[in-house]
Formats: C-alpha cells, structure tokens, sequence
C-alpha cells in the first residue's frame, strides 16, 4: 500500500475553524486519532448546515457513512488551532466523497487527512434517495475546477 501525501491548503475550497480542546488530547499528549473523524463530521454538517442544504431535524434526507479512512503525517494537540479542509472528491446521484484535511495553526500541509462517503437516504424508508437541489448545489461548489 502506499502513502499517500500530505495535501496543501490550497487544494481545498472550504476550511472550517476548529479549535482542539483539553479532552481531544489523550495520554499520549496529542490529539486522538478517533478524534479526527468528529472533526471531519463537524466541517461537513457546519458547512451543509450553513448554505441551507441541511435540515437535521426535518429534512427528507439524510446522511449515513458507508465509508471512511484517514491518513495521519504529524501531531496535533490541546490548545491548538486547527482548521478542517473540506472538498468534494465524487459526487453522485445519492451519495458523496468528501475529501478532508487538518491543518494546524502557521502550516500549509495537512496533519492528517481523510475521507468519508455519505449516502442520502429518504429519513423514513432509509432508502438511497436522489440528493435535493440545495444539498446539490453546496457539494458542486466544493468540487475541484
């Protein structure tokens, strides 16, 4: 398997702000790496939840992870300022591939980086559903070029 590169800021569209905090650090005195994926989870949502194309009372669809991974290049710990990198590797009818990467506070290369699929699902049925409009929109703006 190789190892992938650590990606640049600039190759992301989106950075949401993400400050550690003092339970994120673990006995080894950095951020742990379950810790990564609530980052992750929190830049996608906040981002969704911002241009009006998520609805996580009501909505008539919703986002379940079928997938995920993360690479980790450096250590990241409390009380950093960290920034999440968000952009849109695929983007299909139901489902999406959303690219993401960390980054501390005064450096241009990820600390770590990953990814996560979410397929929409109708919230009753659970069954895939076509992605509406206004979620269409937000992830067509986070795709390269």
């Amino acid at each position: 398997m190789t190892r992938p590169a650590p990606h640049t800021r600039a190759e992301y569209p989106y950075h949401h702000p993400t400050p550690t905090r003092w339970a994120d650090n673990d006995v080894y005195g950095h951020v742990n790496n379950v810790t990564y994926y609530a980052y992750f989870d929190t830049a996608v949502n906040a981002y969704l939840a911002a241009r009006g194309a998520l609805d996580i009372h009501a909505g008539a669809v919703i986002g379940l992870v079928v997938e995920s991974g993360c690479a980790y290049f450096a250590p990241a710990a409390f009380p950093e300022s960290l920034s999440v990198g968000l952009r849109v590797g695929r983007l299909g009818s139901s489902s999406v591939r959303y690219e993401l990467a960390v980054f501390r506070e005064g450096h241009d290369t990820a600390c770590a980086q990953g990814h996560f699929v979410h397929v929409y699902v109708d919230r009753d049925t659970r069954r895939p559903a076509p992605l509406p409009p206004a979620l269409r929109a937000a992830l067509e703006a986070l795709q390269p070029g």
